[in-house]
Formats: structure tokens, C-alpha cells, sequence
């Protein structure tokens, strides 16, 4: 009973230390969450839209991935995912397949792929903070630009 408690505690306390301003990103590393593929800033929103869609399609259709999120502007594409437990001792395999496949199939665009927990926490707090209308897009693309810049940090 003890055990129970002490562990519950610490559960509890360590929970309350997370500095992510959204409700949905903290919960995102322990669920599935399929956040929708957003935009930021595109001359074709139509067009892009469709192309993230079969983006994230083609993403989904590696079994080795379990979550996918991708954040689109201009040209560049974030793609931040996370990969099945037991395919862990291969991801720089995954991510070259991955980042190859995709850049093979849309040729037009630059893609930053990552399988880092951190990015991918972004990217779904991104999301979350996109769905207010109140938040403009000057601040999503400085968010984006932050999250590119922390994952080329990462590499």
C-alpha cells in the first residue's frame, strides 16, 4: 500500500512539472493522437491541404510508425513521428527511408523529418495553438521557424 502511494505521488508531482502550455501535447507521448496536418502560410491553400493529406497517407503506411504530425509552410514540411517501440534500434534507418521516400514522391518541397519526442511535442502544441483563432500566423511561423531550428540543433 505504501508502494502504491509513494508511486502515485511521485506520478502525480511529476506531471505537474510540465512546462507545455497546451492540455492535448503533454498527453501526446503516452497516446495516439493523429493531429490534422496544418498549414501556416500557402498561396494554394486548396492544393497544399490535399497534398498534406496524401503526405500524412503515405506516412501512415509505414508500419514501423504508430503517430504522425506535419506542419506545412511555404515549402518547407515538418514531419515529426514516432516510431514503435521494438523498431527503436533502427530509426536512422526508418528516418533516411522515410525523408528519402517522400522527397522522391514530391520533389517541389523540403521536408525536415524527425522522430524526437521534443519536436514532435511542438509540433502537437503547434497544432493545438493553431486551432485559436486568435493566433496569427506571424506567430505560427515563428514557432515553426523555433522547432526547424531546434531540430537542426538536434543533427
Amino acid at each position: 500500500m505504501k508502494k502504491l502511494i509513494i508511486v502515485t505521488v511521485l506520478f502525480i508531482s511529476l506531471s505537474g512539472c510540465s512546462k507545455h502550455e497546451s492540455n492535448e501535447a503533454p498527453m501526446s507521448l503516452v497516446k495516439v493522437t493523429h493531429p490534422t496536418p496544418s498549414l501556416i502560410n500557402s498561396d494554394h491553400r486548396a492544393d497544399d491541404s490535399s497534398l498534406l493529406n496524401d503526405i500524412e497517407k503515405d506516412v501512415e503506411g509505414y508500419e514501423e510508425l504508430y503517430d504522425a504530425a506535419i506542419v506545412k509552410n511555404d515549402n518547407q514540411i515538418l514531419v515529426a513521428y514516432k516510431v514503435k517501440h521494438l523498431q527503436r534500434f533502427h530509426m536512422k534507418k526508418i528516418e533516411k527511408k522515410l525523408t528519402d521516400s517522400l522527397e522522391k514522391k514530391y520533389q517541389d518541397e523540403e521536408f525536415i523529418v524527425s522522430s524526437d519526442y521534443k519536436i514532435f511535442l511542438e509540433v502537437v502544441e503547434l497544432h493545438e495553438k493553431m486551432k485559436n483563432p486568435d493566433y496569427n500566423s506571424d506567430e505560427a511561423e515563428k514557432k515553426f521557424k523555433k522547432i526547424v531550428e531546434m531540430q537542426k540543433e538536434l543533427t
